[in-house]
C-alpha cells in the first residue's frame, strides 16, 4: 500500500486559488456593473422626470392663460379630480399671477406657494409628506407663474423597482456564472486527478509513459515532461542493471583466481610453491582493487550528466604537465619512450576527471604498447577547440571494433593483457560531461592507435 505524502508547510491549492479569484472577480465585476448600470439609469430617469415636469407645467400654464384670457379669475380656482390617491401624490400645482394671487390650483395643493417668486426652474422643498421636486416658469407675458410639485417617492419608488429588477435579473446570471466557473475548474482538475491517480497506483518497476488522452492541452506539456522522465529513469535504470550483472560477471574472476591460489598455498609443499602462489595471489588482488576502483569511478559519473558552463577555465597543458612526470618513469620502467608535446590550451575542465581520463589512456597505450615502443602526449588550441592526442605503437583495435570498445566490460579477442574493460568507457564518459568528443584512428602508418578528444573553445 503507498503510504500517504503529508502535506507540507507552506503548500498553497491551485484550485482554491483560482476559485476564490475568479468567483471574487465575477461577483466584484457584477456588483460594480450593477451600481454603474443602476447610477446611469437613476440620472436618465431623472432627467427624464424633470423633462416631463416641466412639459406638464407648460401645458398647464398655457392653459391657465388661455382661462384667464376667456373669463378672468376673481377668486382661486380649485380643480377638481378625481379621488385618486396617486394623482394627489404625484402632481400638485399652482397657478399665480404677479400679485401673488393664486389662481388655480389642483385638489390637495396647499394655498401657500411651493417656492419663492423669484426662483426659477427646478428645486427641492421638504414638508411634513417628504421631499418634493419643485419645477417654477413664468409665461411669455411673465404675468402667470406655474410651480408644479411632484414627491421624491414616486421617483424612488420607480427606481427600488428598477433596481428589483436588476438584482432578480443579474443574480441569476451571476450565480450561473459562478457554476460555470466551479464545473470548468473541477473539469481541470479532474483530468489532474486522474493523472496523479494513475502514476500513484504504479508500482515502483512501472515506469510506462503517462496517458495524455484527455489532458488539457495546457496539462499536455507537463505530462510529456513527466513521460521524457520516465523514459530517462528506465534508461538509467537499465544501465545500472546492465552495468551491475556485468561487474559481478567481471568481479568473479580475479575472485575466483583469489581463491585458487590462496587454495593452492594451503597445500604448498615447497617454498617456491608457496612463493608462486603469493605472487598469483598478490596478481589477483590488484586486478580486483583496479576493477572495483574502475567500477567506482564509472559510478561516480552520472549517466545524465550535461556539458556545465560554470566549469572553470584551466589550461589542460599544466593540468597534463603536474602527471608527466610519473608517467615519463613508468615508461622507462617499460622500457617504452614517452614524447610529450603540451602546448598551452585553455578550456573548461573538472580537473580531477580530466587527470581520470588522461590516466586511462595513458595507461592503455602503456600496457599495449610492447618495449621499445613510443607512445605520444600531446594538446594545443585551434580555432575551435581545444585537441587532446595520445597515441601509441601497439597492435591497434580493428576499425569495426572501435565503437564497441566503448561498451562497458568489453574486450577484443585476443587481448592478453590483464584490464578490466572500463577505462574507454569511464574515458567517454568523461568527455560526454565536459562536452567533448572522442575519436579512435590508427597511426600513420597504418599500426598502433591514435585516441583523439576535441574539447569545445571557452565563450
Amino acid at each position: 500500500m503507498i503510504p500517504a505524502i503529508p502535506g507540507i508547510a507552506g503548500a498553497w491549492s491551485l484550485r482554491r486559488t483560482l476559485l476564490v479569484v475568479l468567483l471574487g472577480l465575477t461577483f466584484t465585476l457584477w456588483g460594480f456593473s450593477a451600481i454603474i448600470v443602476y447610477l446611469e439609469a437613476w440620472r436618465e430617469s431623472q432627467e427624464l422626470f424633470d423633462q416631463s415636469l416641466a412639459e406638464t407645467g407648460h401645458l398647464l400654464l398655457a392653459l391657465a392663460e388661455h382661462e384667464v384670457q376667456e373669463h378672468g379669475v376673481s377668486a382661486a380656482l380649485v380643480i377638481p379630480v378625481a379621488q385618486n390617491r396617486s394623482h394627489r401624490q404625484y402632481l400638485l400645482f399652482q397657478v399665480w399671477d404677479t400679485q401673488r394671487r393664486l389662481l388655480y390650483k389642483n385638489a390637495g395643493a396647499p394655498d401657500q406657494a411651493f417656492a419663492a417668486p423669484a426662483e426659477i426652474g427646478y428645486s427641492w422643498r421638504s414638508n411634513a409628506g417628504g421631499q418634493w421636486r419643485i419645477y417654477t416658469s413664468w409665461n411669455h407675458s411673465g404675468k402667470l407663474q406655474i410651480q408644479v410639485a411632484e414627491p421624491a417617492s414616486h421617483r424612488q419608488e420607480i427606481s427600488s423597482r428598477f433596481a428589483l429588477k436588476l438584482l432578480a435579473i443579474g443574480l441569476p446570471m451571476a450565480a450561473m456564472a459562478a457554476l460555470a466557473i466551479w464545473w470548468s475548474i473541477n473539469r481541470v482538475f479532474r483530468a489532474l486527478r486522474r493523472c496523479a491517480d494513475e502514476v500513484a497506483l504504479r508500482t515502483p518497476d512501472d515506469l510506462a509513459n503517462v496517458s495524455v488522452r484527455g489532458a488539457p492541452m495546457e496539462v499536455q506539456p507537463l505530462l510529456q515532461a513527466i513521460n521524457r522522465l520516465f523514459v530517462r529513469v528506465r534508461q538509467t535504470r537499465e544501465q545500472e542493471q546492465r552495468f551491475t550483472a556485468d561487474a559481478a560477471h567481471e568481479l568473479r574472476t580475479p575472485l575466483a583466481a583469489i581463491k585458487t591460489n590462496l587454495q593452492v598455498l594451503q597445500r604448498a609443499r615447497s617454498d617456491a610453491q608457496r612463493s608462486e602462489s603469493v605472487t598469483g595471489l598478490g596478481l589477483s588482488v590488484d586486478r580486483a582493487t583496479r576493477l572495483v576502483g574502475q567500477l567506482l569511478t564509472l559510478s561516480r559519473l552520472d549517466p545524465q550528466s550535461q556539458p556545465s558552463p560554470e566549469l572553470p577555465v584551466l589550461d589542460l597543458a599544466v593540468v597534463l604537465a603536474e602527471q608527466l612526470p610519473a608517467w615519463m618513469a613508468q615508461a622507462q620502467r617499460q622500457e617504452l619512450l614517452l614524447q610529450a608535446d603540451l602546448a598551452t590550451a585553455p578550456c573548461r575542465l573538472q580537473q580531477d576527471h580530466v587527470l581520470i581520463l588522461a590516466r586511462n589512456l595513458m595507461d592503455n597505450a602503456m600496457r599495449y604498447t610492447p618495449a621499445g615502443g613510443t607512445l605520444a602526449l600531446s594538446c594545443r588550441s585551434e580555432a575551435d577547440g581545444v585537441l587532446l592526442c595520445v597515441s601509441d605503437t601497439g597492435p591497434g583495435i580493428a576499425e569495426h571494433l572501435r565503437e564497441r570498445v566503448f561498451e562497458r566490460f568489453f574486450r577484443a579477442a585476443g587481448a592478453h593483457q590483464p584490464g578490466s574493460g572500463l577505462g574507454l568507457s569511464i574515458v567517454r564518459r568523461i568527455a560526454e560531461t565536459h562536452g567533448a568528443s572522442v575519436q579512435l584512428d590508427a597511426g600513420p602508418d597504418g599500426t598502433g592507435l591514435v585516441v583523439t578528444l576535441r574539447f569545445p573553445a571557452p565563450r
